[in-house]
Protein backbone atom coordinates (compact mmCIF):
# COMPACT_ATOMS: atom_id res chain seq x y z
CA UNK A 1 0.00 0.00 0.00
CA UNK A 2 1.06 3.20 -1.52
CA UNK A 3 1.32 6.52 1.42
CA UNK A 4 -1.66 8.31 0.21
CA UNK A 5 0.73 11.63 -0.37
CA UNK A 6 2.47 9.43 -2.92
CA UNK A 7 -0.91 8.14 -4.33
CA UNK A 8 -1.18 12.19 -4.65
CA UNK A 9 2.01 13.17 -6.12
CA UNK A 10 1.77 9.63 -8.30
CA UNK A 11 -1.00 11.10 -10.47
CA UNK A 12 -0.85 14.58 -10.28
CA UNK A 13 1.38 15.03 -13.46
CA UNK A 14 -0.67 14.09 -16.19
CA UNK A 15 -0.34 11.48 -18.09
CA UNK A 16 1.40 7.95 -17.01
CA UNK A 17 4.38 6.98 -19.10
CA UNK A 18 3.24 4.14 -21.53
CA UNK A 19 4.43 0.62 -21.20
CA UNK A 20 7.58 -0.77 -23.73
CA UNK A 21 6.42 -2.33 -26.82
CA UNK A 22 8.34 -3.80 -29.14
CA UNK A 23 11.91 -3.85 -30.30
CA UNK A 24 13.28 -0.78 -28.41
CA UNK A 25 16.82 0.95 -28.87
CA UNK A 26 18.97 2.92 -26.62
CA UNK A 27 22.38 4.64 -26.02
CA UNK A 28 21.97 4.00 -22.41
CA UNK A 29 19.21 1.99 -21.02
CA UNK A 30 19.00 2.48 -16.68
CA UNK A 31 16.62 -0.29 -14.89
CA UNK A 32 14.67 1.42 -12.37
CA UNK A 33 13.00 4.93 -11.88
CA UNK A 34 13.34 5.80 -8.62
CA UNK A 35 15.49 8.92 -7.59
CA UNK A 36 18.83 6.86 -8.52
CA UNK A 37 17.78 6.13 -12.09
CA UNK A 38 16.41 9.68 -12.51
CA UNK A 39 18.94 11.50 -11.20
CA UNK A 40 21.69 9.29 -13.41
CA UNK A 41 19.64 9.71 -16.46
CA UNK A 42 19.30 13.95 -16.02
CA UNK A 43 23.06 14.04 -15.61
CA UNK A 44 23.87 12.26 -18.32
CA UNK A 45 21.69 14.17 -20.41
CA UNK A 46 23.01 17.72 -19.14
CA UNK A 47 26.46 16.15 -19.73
CA UNK A 48 25.92 14.94 -23.09
CA UNK A 49 22.44 16.02 -25.02
CA UNK A 50 23.14 13.82 -27.89
CA UNK A 51 22.79 10.68 -26.04
CA UNK A 52 19.37 8.69 -26.40
CA UNK A 53 18.93 7.22 -22.69
CA UNK A 54 15.95 4.93 -21.93
CA UNK A 55 14.44 4.53 -18.46
CA UNK A 56 12.15 1.29 -17.57
CA UNK A 57 10.34 0.88 -14.31
CA UNK A 58 8.67 -2.28 -13.36
CA UNK A 59 5.27 -0.07 -11.66
CA UNK A 60 5.61 3.61 -11.23
CA UNK A 61 8.23 6.42 -11.67
CA UNK A 62 8.72 6.74 -7.33
CA UNK A 63 6.44 3.73 -6.41
CA UNK A 64 9.16 1.65 -4.46
CA UNK A 65 11.59 3.45 -1.62
CA UNK A 66 12.25 6.69 -3.60
CA UNK A 67 8.38 8.37 -3.13
CA UNK A 68 7.57 6.37 0.28
CA UNK A 69 10.18 7.51 2.48
CA UNK A 70 10.37 10.27 5.06
CA UNK A 71 11.86 13.48 2.74
CA UNK A 72 14.92 13.92 5.54
CA UNK A 73 17.70 15.32 3.03
CA UNK A 74 20.23 14.84 5.39
CA UNK A 75 24.28 14.80 4.85
CA UNK A 76 27.21 12.17 5.52
CA UNK A 77 28.82 14.44 8.68
CA UNK A 78 27.95 12.43 11.09
CA UNK A 79 29.60 9.35 9.76
CA UNK A 80 33.06 10.77 9.13
CA UNK A 81 34.63 8.19 11.43
CA UNK A 82 32.98 5.27 9.76
CA UNK A 83 34.38 7.16 5.97
CA UNK A 84 37.25 7.64 7.07
CA UNK A 85 38.35 4.26 8.41
CA UNK A 86 36.66 2.59 4.76
CA UNK A 87 38.04 5.59 2.33
CA UNK A 88 41.06 6.87 4.13
CA UNK A 89 41.13 10.69 5.57
CA UNK A 90 40.67 12.89 1.75
CA UNK A 91 37.97 10.93 0.54
CA UNK A 92 36.24 11.22 3.33
CA UNK A 93 36.32 14.80 3.99
CA UNK A 94 35.65 15.21 0.05
CA UNK A 95 32.18 13.18 0.85
CA UNK A 96 31.51 14.82 3.81
CA UNK A 97 31.58 18.12 1.71
CA UNK A 98 29.63 16.55 -1.29
CA UNK A 99 26.97 15.49 0.87
CA UNK A 100 26.43 19.27 2.17
CA UNK A 101 26.63 20.26 -1.15
CA UNK A 102 23.74 17.80 -2.24
CA UNK A 103 21.37 19.98 -0.26
CA UNK A 104 21.98 23.25 -2.56
CA UNK A 105 22.08 21.38 -5.69
CA UNK A 106 18.58 19.69 -5.18
CA UNK A 107 16.99 22.88 -4.22
CA UNK A 108 18.91 25.29 -6.92
CA UNK A 109 17.75 22.22 -9.04
CA UNK A 110 13.92 22.08 -8.05
CA UNK A 111 14.00 26.13 -8.18
CA UNK A 112 15.31 26.34 -12.06
CA UNK A 113 12.52 23.76 -12.96
CA UNK A 114 9.89 24.64 -10.99
CA UNK A 115 9.33 21.51 -8.83
CA UNK A 116 7.03 22.12 -6.36
CA UNK A 117 8.71 19.43 -3.89
CA UNK A 118 8.40 21.07 -0.33
CA UNK A 119 11.70 22.18 -0.41
CA UNK A 120 12.25 23.56 2.43
CA UNK A 121 16.17 24.31 3.95
CA UNK A 122 15.54 24.37 7.51
CA UNK A 123 18.19 22.66 8.69
CA UNK A 124 18.34 19.08 11.04
CA UNK A 125 18.06 18.49 14.83
CA UNK A 126 20.12 15.37 16.25
CA UNK A 127 18.76 15.18 19.63
CA UNK A 128 19.20 12.87 22.75
CA UNK A 129 16.34 11.69 24.29
CA UNK A 130 17.53 9.80 26.91
CA UNK A 131 20.72 9.78 29.61
CA UNK A 132 22.69 7.20 27.85
CA UNK A 133 22.47 9.02 24.37
CA UNK A 134 23.74 12.43 25.80
CA UNK A 135 26.92 13.32 24.49
CA UNK A 136 26.99 10.33 21.73
CA UNK A 137 27.78 13.12 19.16
CA UNK A 138 30.78 14.60 20.73
CA UNK A 139 33.66 12.81 19.18
CA UNK A 140 32.46 13.13 15.16
CA UNK A 141 31.76 16.52 15.91
CA UNK A 142 34.80 17.49 17.64
CA UNK A 143 36.63 15.89 14.50
CA UNK A 144 34.77 17.69 12.23
CA UNK A 145 35.53 20.98 13.63
CA UNK A 146 39.42 20.05 13.87
CA UNK A 147 38.71 19.26 9.97
CA UNK A 148 37.19 22.30 9.45
CA UNK A 149 34.57 21.21 8.06
CA UNK A 150 31.79 21.46 10.65
CA UNK A 151 28.53 23.00 10.05
CA UNK A 152 27.03 22.05 13.52
CA UNK A 153 26.70 23.85 16.65
CA UNK A 154 25.02 23.27 19.89
CA UNK A 155 22.16 24.65 21.00
CA UNK A 156 20.94 25.49 25.07
CA UNK A 157 18.86 22.64 25.98
CA UNK A 158 15.81 25.00 26.40
CA UNK A 159 16.07 25.75 22.76
CA UNK A 160 16.54 22.02 21.59
CA UNK A 161 12.88 21.31 23.16
CA UNK A 162 11.46 25.01 21.55
CA UNK A 163 12.46 23.63 18.19
CA UNK A 164 11.73 20.17 18.06
CA UNK A 165 8.36 20.95 20.16
CA UNK A 166 9.08 17.94 22.28
CA UNK A 167 10.24 17.93 25.90
CA UNK A 168 11.94 14.35 25.41
CA UNK A 169 14.73 15.52 23.30
CA UNK A 170 17.00 16.43 25.91
CA UNK A 171 19.92 17.96 24.35
CA UNK A 172 21.09 18.37 20.87
CA UNK A 173 23.01 19.82 18.28
CA UNK A 174 21.80 21.88 14.86
CA UNK A 175 23.23 21.67 11.51
CA UNK A 176 21.55 24.46 8.51
CA UNK A 177 23.17 21.81 6.13
CA UNK A 178 19.71 19.47 5.56
CA UNK A 179 16.53 20.04 4.03
CA UNK A 180 12.87 18.22 3.75
CA UNK A 181 10.77 17.71 0.72
CA UNK A 182 7.71 15.37 -0.34
CA UNK A 183 9.61 12.66 -1.87
CA UNK A 184 6.20 12.08 -4.02
CA UNK A 185 6.93 14.84 -5.62
CA UNK A 186 10.45 15.07 -5.65
CA UNK A 187 10.38 12.27 -7.37
CA UNK A 188 7.80 13.07 -10.25
CA UNK A 189 8.82 16.41 -10.83
CA UNK A 190 12.26 14.86 -11.66
CA UNK A 191 10.62 12.19 -13.81
CA UNK A 192 8.89 15.25 -15.57
CA UNK A 193 12.04 17.36 -15.96
CA UNK A 194 13.66 13.74 -17.17
CA UNK A 195 10.71 13.47 -20.14
CA UNK A 196 11.10 17.52 -20.89
CA UNK A 197 14.81 16.50 -21.61
CA UNK A 198 14.28 13.85 -24.47
CA UNK A 199 14.30 10.88 -22.05
CA UNK A 200 12.12 8.12 -22.43
CA UNK A 201 10.81 6.58 -19.68
CA UNK A 202 8.61 3.51 -19.72
CA UNK A 203 6.65 2.88 -16.58
CA UNK A 204 4.65 -0.38 -15.87
CA UNK A 205 7.60 -2.35 -17.89
CA UNK A 206 9.28 -4.95 -15.49
CA UNK A 207 12.63 -6.35 -16.57
CA UNK A 208 11.99 -9.84 -16.62
CA UNK A 209 15.59 -11.04 -18.30
CA UNK A 210 18.76 -9.62 -18.74
CA UNK A 211 21.07 -10.47 -22.04
CA UNK A 212 24.72 -9.20 -21.50
CA UNK A 213 26.74 -8.64 -24.46
CA UNK A 214 28.52 -6.14 -26.44
CA UNK A 215 24.61 -4.44 -26.66
CA UNK A 216 22.61 -5.39 -23.41
CA UNK A 217 19.25 -6.66 -24.16
CA UNK A 218 16.31 -6.30 -21.37
CA UNK A 219 13.54 -8.37 -21.54
CA UNK A 220 10.42 -6.74 -20.98
CA UNK A 221 6.37 -8.30 -21.06
CA UNK A 222 5.55 -6.83 -24.26
CA UNK A 223 9.12 -6.42 -25.82
CA UNK A 224 13.00 -5.57 -25.20
CA UNK A 225 15.21 -2.72 -24.68
CA UNK A 226 18.28 -2.51 -26.54
CA UNK A 227 21.42 -1.19 -24.70
CA UNK A 228 24.92 -0.23 -25.52
CA UNK A 229 25.13 0.71 -21.69
CA UNK A 230 22.92 -0.14 -19.19
CA UNK A 231 22.47 0.69 -15.41
CA UNK A 232 20.64 -1.22 -12.45
CA UNK A 233 19.20 1.24 -10.24
CA UNK A 234 16.67 -0.87 -8.62
CA UNK A 235 18.40 -0.68 -4.97
CA UNK A 236 16.55 -3.18 -2.35
CA UNK A 237 15.50 -4.81 -5.18
CA UNK A 238 18.98 -6.11 -6.52
CA UNK A 239 19.71 -8.61 -3.33
CA UNK A 240 16.79 -10.71 -5.40
CA UNK A 241 17.83 -10.11 -8.65
CA UNK A 242 20.96 -10.64 -8.95
CA UNK A 243 22.04 -13.53 -6.48
CA UNK A 244 25.86 -12.43 -6.09
CA UNK A 245 24.56 -8.85 -4.10
CA UNK A 246 22.19 -11.49 -1.88
CA UNK A 247 24.68 -11.04 1.17
CA UNK A 248 25.78 -7.22 0.63
CA UNK A 249 22.20 -6.19 1.63
CA UNK A 250 20.35 -6.78 4.64
CA UNK A 251 16.64 -5.86 3.63
CA UNK A 252 14.89 -3.91 6.57
CA UNK A 253 11.93 -1.93 6.43
CA UNK A 254 11.33 1.91 7.52
CA UNK A 255 8.04 2.16 9.20
CA UNK A 256 5.99 5.40 9.64
CA UNK A 257 2.79 7.16 10.56
CA UNK A 258 1.58 10.78 9.65
CA UNK A 259 -1.24 12.87 11.47
CA UNK A 260 -4.44 14.56 10.15
CA UNK A 261 -3.83 18.06 9.10
CA UNK A 262 -3.21 20.09 12.62
CA UNK A 263 -0.77 23.14 11.87
CA UNK A 264 -2.83 25.66 14.92
CA UNK A 265 -1.57 22.80 17.41
CA UNK A 266 1.80 22.44 15.66
CA UNK A 267 2.36 25.88 15.59
CA UNK A 268 1.73 25.99 19.49
CA UNK A 269 3.91 23.02 20.24
CA UNK A 270 6.68 24.92 18.61
CA UNK A 271 6.68 22.94 15.34
CA UNK A 272 7.24 26.20 13.18
CA UNK A 273 9.56 25.20 9.92
CA UNK A 274 10.64 22.27 8.26
CA UNK A 275 13.48 21.37 10.77
CA UNK A 276 13.96 17.05 10.69
CA UNK A 277 14.65 15.62 14.40
CA UNK A 278 16.58 12.46 14.81
CA UNK A 279 17.36 11.21 18.17
CA UNK A 280 20.88 9.22 19.03
CA UNK A 281 19.62 5.42 19.02
CA UNK A 282 20.38 2.97 16.56
CA UNK A 283 17.20 2.75 14.91
CA UNK A 284 16.12 6.59 15.11
CA UNK A 285 13.22 7.95 15.65
CA UNK A 286 12.99 10.91 13.26
CA UNK A 287 9.91 13.57 13.05
CA UNK A 288 9.19 16.39 10.88
CA UNK A 289 5.72 18.45 9.59
CA UNK A 290 4.46 18.51 6.17
CA UNK A 291 3.33 22.06 4.82
CA UNK A 292 -0.14 21.34 5.08
CA UNK A 293 0.28 20.93 8.78
CA UNK A 294 0.84 17.44 9.23
CA UNK A 295 2.86 15.47 11.65
CA UNK A 296 5.01 12.47 10.09
CA UNK A 297 6.65 10.44 12.86
CA UNK A 298 9.15 7.34 11.58
CA UNK A 299 12.13 4.22 12.94
CA UNK A 300 13.58 1.84 11.02
CA UNK A 301 14.85 -1.68 11.64
CA UNK A 302 11.49 -3.66 12.16
CA UNK A 303 10.82 -6.17 9.78
CA UNK A 304 13.76 -7.80 8.28
CA UNK A 305 13.57 -10.21 4.76
CA UNK A 306 14.33 -13.50 4.52
CA UNK A 307 17.42 -13.71 1.79
CA UNK A 308 16.30 -9.93 1.26
CA UNK A 309 13.13 -10.53 -0.73
CA UNK A 310 10.73 -8.11 -0.79
CA UNK A 311 8.09 -9.17 1.46
CA UNK A 312 4.20 -8.35 1.14
CA UNK A 313 4.31 -6.55 3.99
CA UNK A 314 6.33 -3.56 2.60
CA UNK A 315 3.26 -2.72 0.56
CA UNK A 316 0.86 -2.77 3.72
CA UNK A 317 -0.15 -0.64 6.64
CA UNK A 318 3.11 -0.74 8.81
CA UNK A 319 2.76 -3.64 10.85
CA UNK A 320 4.20 -1.58 14.00
CA UNK A 321 1.20 1.39 13.41
CA UNK A 322 0.24 1.12 17.22
CA UNK A 323 4.02 1.29 18.23
CA UNK A 324 4.62 4.32 16.47
CA UNK A 325 1.61 6.14 17.12
CA UNK A 326 2.26 5.26 21.18
CA UNK A 327 5.87 6.80 20.32
CA UNK A 328 4.38 9.78 18.36
CA UNK A 329 2.17 10.75 21.66
CA UNK A 330 5.06 10.25 24.05
CA UNK A 331 7.28 12.87 21.83
CA UNK A 332 3.61 15.09 21.64
CA UNK A 333 1.38 14.36 24.26
CA UNK A 334 -0.69 17.66 22.88
CA UNK A 335 -1.65 15.18 19.50
CA UNK A 336 -3.10 12.74 21.32
CA UNK A 337 -6.31 13.79 19.98
CA UNK A 338 -5.67 14.31 16.72
CA UNK A 339 -6.41 11.03 14.17
CA UNK A 340 -3.21 8.82 12.25
CA UNK A 341 -3.92 9.52 8.88
CA UNK A 342 -1.99 6.88 7.28
CA UNK A 343 0.75 4.40 8.25
CA UNK A 344 2.77 2.60 5.77
CA UNK A 345 6.67 1.16 5.52
CA UNK A 346 9.07 0.07 3.00
CA UNK A 347 12.62 -2.01 2.40
CA UNK A 348 15.19 -0.04 3.23
CA UNK A 349 18.88 -1.54 1.22
CA UNK A 350 20.98 -1.89 4.45
CA UNK A 351 24.56 -2.43 3.07
CA UNK A 352 27.59 -3.96 5.56
CA UNK A 353 28.78 -0.54 6.31
CA UNK A 354 25.82 1.77 5.72
CA UNK A 355 26.65 3.38 2.57
CA UNK A 356 26.30 2.48 -0.49
CA UNK A 357 28.35 1.28 -3.08
CA UNK A 358 28.87 1.12 -6.68
CA UNK A 359 30.43 -0.77 -10.35
CA UNK A 360 30.63 -2.43 -12.85
CA UNK A 361 28.49 -6.02 -12.97
CA UNK A 362 30.52 -8.90 -13.05
CA UNK A 363 33.18 -6.25 -14.41
CA UNK A 364 31.42 -6.16 -17.48
CA UNK A 365 32.46 -2.93 -19.03
CA UNK A 366 29.17 -1.71 -19.90
CA UNK A 367 26.64 -3.16 -16.97
CA UNK A 368 26.95 -0.41 -13.77
CA UNK A 369 24.82 -0.49 -10.83
CA UNK A 370 24.35 1.36 -7.72
CA UNK A 371 22.63 1.27 -3.82
CA UNK A 372 22.86 0.13 -0.35
CA UNK A 373 21.41 3.70 0.40
CA UNK A 374 20.68 2.27 4.30
CA UNK A 375 17.91 5.04 5.01
CA UNK A 376 19.49 8.18 3.72
CA UNK A 377 18.88 8.08 -0.20
CA UNK A 378 17.13 11.39 -0.55
CA UNK A 379 20.03 13.10 -0.86
CA UNK A 380 22.85 10.68 -1.28
CA UNK A 381 20.87 9.69 -4.39
CA UNK A 382 21.96 12.57 -6.36
CA UNK A 383 25.52 11.39 -5.48
CA UNK A 384 24.93 8.13 -7.00
CA UNK A 385 23.69 9.88 -10.07
CA UNK A 386 26.79 11.91 -10.41
CA UNK A 387 28.79 8.93 -9.66
CA UNK A 388 27.12 6.81 -12.54
CA UNK A 389 26.40 9.24 -15.23
CA UNK A 390 30.69 9.57 -14.39
CA UNK A 391 30.99 5.81 -14.87
CA UNK A 392 29.04 5.43 -17.80
CA UNK A 393 30.63 8.69 -19.53
CA UNK A 394 33.82 7.04 -19.01
CA UNK A 395 35.28 10.04 -17.09
CA UNK A 396 38.37 10.84 -15.72
CA UNK A 397 37.12 12.36 -11.98
CA UNK A 398 36.91 12.68 -8.03
CA UNK A 399 33.45 10.03 -8.60
CA UNK A 400 35.09 7.50 -11.20
CA UNK A 401 37.91 7.24 -9.24
CA UNK A 402 36.28 7.00 -5.57
CA UNK A 403 36.69 4.09 -3.35
CA UNK A 404 32.83 3.95 -3.58
CA UNK A 405 32.78 3.16 -7.24
CA UNK A 406 34.68 -0.30 -6.44
CA UNK A 407 31.54 -2.31 -5.61
CA UNK A 408 30.66 -3.83 -1.65
CA UNK A 409 32.22 -3.94 1.12
CA UNK A 410 32.24 -7.30 3.24
CA UNK A 411 29.33 -9.56 3.18
CA UNK A 412 26.73 -10.30 5.85
CA UNK A 413 26.69 -13.80 6.89
CA UNK A 414 25.08 -16.62 5.13
CA UNK A 415 21.13 -17.77 5.42
CA UNK A 416 19.82 -18.65 8.31
CA UNK A 417 22.53 -17.25 10.52
CA UNK A 418 22.20 -13.84 9.04
CA UNK A 419 18.28 -13.56 9.31
CA UNK A 420 18.48 -14.96 12.84
CA UNK A 421 21.29 -12.93 13.61
CA UNK A 422 19.90 -10.02 12.36
CA UNK A 423 16.62 -10.71 14.33
CA UNK A 424 19.07 -11.42 17.59
CA UNK A 425 21.09 -8.40 17.02
CA UNK A 426 17.67 -6.19 16.68
CA UNK A 427 15.56 -7.73 19.90
CA UNK A 428 19.03 -6.79 21.88
CA UNK A 429 18.97 -3.40 20.79
CA UNK A 430 15.16 -2.98 21.98
CA UNK A 431 15.85 -4.13 25.21
CA UNK A 432 18.77 -1.90 25.59
CA UNK A 433 16.59 1.15 24.66
CA UNK A 434 13.55 0.29 26.41
CA UNK A 435 16.52 -0.07 29.72
CA UNK A 436 17.86 3.29 28.64
CA UNK A 437 14.28 5.38 28.45
CA UNK A 438 13.38 3.76 31.84
CA UNK A 439 16.59 4.76 32.95
CA UNK A 440 18.04 1.42 33.82
CA UNK A 441 21.43 -0.42 32.92
CA UNK A 442 20.78 -2.73 30.19
CA UNK A 443 22.13 -6.17 30.40
CA UNK A 444 25.67 -6.67 29.31
CA UNK A 445 24.94 -9.17 26.71
CA UNK A 446 22.42 -6.45 24.98
CA UNK A 447 25.02 -3.81 24.85
CA UNK A 448 27.49 -6.14 23.27
CA UNK A 449 25.00 -7.06 20.75
CA UNK A 450 23.97 -3.83 19.95
CA UNK A 451 27.54 -2.83 18.91
CA UNK A 452 26.86 -4.89 15.88
CA UNK A 453 24.38 -2.91 14.11
CA UNK A 454 26.55 0.60 14.23
CA UNK A 455 26.43 0.17 10.49
CA UNK A 456 22.99 0.68 10.38
CA UNK A 457 23.04 3.41 13.38
CA UNK A 458 22.62 7.54 12.14
CA UNK A 459 25.86 8.36 13.43
CA UNK A 460 29.48 7.28 14.30
CA UNK A 461 29.91 6.50 18.36
CA UNK A 462 33.89 7.36 17.85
Amino acid sequence: MRPFWLEDALFADGELAPALQGRQKADVGIVGGGFTGLWTAIQLKQQDPALDIAIIESDLCGAGASGRNGGCLLTWSTKFFTLRRLFGEVEAVRLVKASEAVVDHIGNFCREHKINAEFRQDGTLYTATTKAQLGVLDPVLQELQRQGISSYHELPDAEVQRRSGSARNLAGVFSPMAATVHPGKLVRGLRRVALEMGIRIYERTPMLSFTPGTTVTLQTPAGSLQAGKVVLAINAWMASRFPQFERTLAVVSSDMVITEKCPELLQRIGLTDGVSVLDSRTFVFYYRTTEDGRLMLGKGGNTFAWRGRILPVFDQRSPYEQQLKQSLHEFFPALAGVPITASWNGPSDRSVTGFPFFGRLDDMPNVFYGFGYSGNGVGPSYMGGQLLSSLVLGLDNAWSRSPLAAGPRGQFPPEPLRYIGSLVVRNAIRRKELAEDQDRKPWLMDQMLSKLANAAGKADKA
